[in-house]
């Protein structure tokens, strides 16, 4: 057995899981999420902010000082869509490096999706699939379609953050710049979709905070429950609901929902409309709502080294 930390940091929040691991079974310890958008601004201009890393920075000392009371003997930090596409991304990578005292990995699309997919099917029997599991990040979305094994996958750039920056810079957002991010997101789609076979597919599952969130205004939470949304189905109507719920709210009713962090309050719109094109072009009736995502795919490859 191991004592293992993972670390996802992505384009809107950083993100810490330190489990005990033994083979392929994982024992959580603790889970901790930082909104720090670190990928504030990158769509638009290919670098990252000073103020965005120095953030994110501050937030991973927390992360250390967690990992050491803790007893950690191994650490793994990951960083994704928002760290791949800053051409400046050594003014980040660096300080990590410095902290951490191993190298951060700047990891692909096709690693993060290989390990959102082990992650999200943790709990599943391989005769529950094919799945198909798609995680919408900040700045990419990852759909992985297979078994027990990855056997296609993709990842593209339509991320919550993206496309709230790209896209959608009021709220409520209006018709025209709904109607841009459908065609944005339906073109990235339509990519995918050339590559993964969604019909292959029986059950959806989707991972990270835009479909949690979903999941948690789909079942009326009070406040944000993991254990009452993890393994939640949620009916395709239901997803579609909650979408056009959050594109006629304004910026102060979203924030006022019990279950809504406030780090998502302004991109939440966007992460919704991406799920629901995405329940739309798959033809789904639903989707399973995973609190088992990327960080425990980090965590459980950390106990393939024993």
């Amino acid at each position: 057995m191991a004592r293992v930390a993972a670390i996802d940091c992505g384009t809107n929040s950083i993100r810490l899981l330190i489990a005990d691991v033994t083979g392929g079974s994982l024992r959580e310890i603790s889970r901790d999420m930082e909104i720090v958008r670190l990928g504030e601004g990158v769509d638009r201009t290919g670098r990252f902010d000073e103020r965005a890393v120095e953030r994110t920075l501050s937030a991973l000392d927390g992360f250390i000082a967690q990992m050491r009371r803790r007893g950690v003997e191994r650490v793994r930090f990951c960083a994704t869509s928002a760290t791949r596409d800053a051409t400046n991304r050594q003014i980040f990578v660096d300080p990590v490096r410095e902290r951490l005292g191993l190298e951060p990995e700047v990891i692909s699309g096709s690693e993060e999706a290989a390990l959102s997919f082990r992650g999200a099917t943790k709990e599943f029997r391989p005769d529950d699939g094919p799945f198909l599991v798609v995680d919408i990040g900040g700045g990419s979305t990852e759909f992985v379609l297979g078994r027990q094994e990855v056997e296609s996958a993709m990842s593209v750039n339509i991320g919550c953050v993206r496309m709230a920056e790209r896209h959608l810079h009021s709220n409520p957002p209006s018709r025209e710049s709904l109607d841009s991010a459908i065609t944005d997101i339906d073109a990235a789609i339509a990519q995918v979709r050339e590559r993964v076979d969604f019909s292959a597919a029986k059950k959806l599952i989707a991972v990270a905070g835009t479909a949690t969130t979903v999941a948690a205004a789909s079942l009326g939470l009070e406040s944000y429950d993991r254990y009452a949304i993890h393994l939640s189905e949620i009916l395709a109507p239901e997803a579609h609901r909650v979408a056009i719920m959050f594109q006629n709210m304004d910026r102060e009713q979203i924030a006022a929902l019990g279950y809504m962090h406030p780090g998502r309050v302004d991109v939440i719109t966007a992460g919704a409309l991406v799920l629901s094109r995405i329940i739309h072009a798959s033809g789904a009736s639903s989707f399973i709502a995973s609190e088992s995502d990327i960080l425990d795919g980090i965590a459980l490859s950390l106990g393939d080294a024993n």
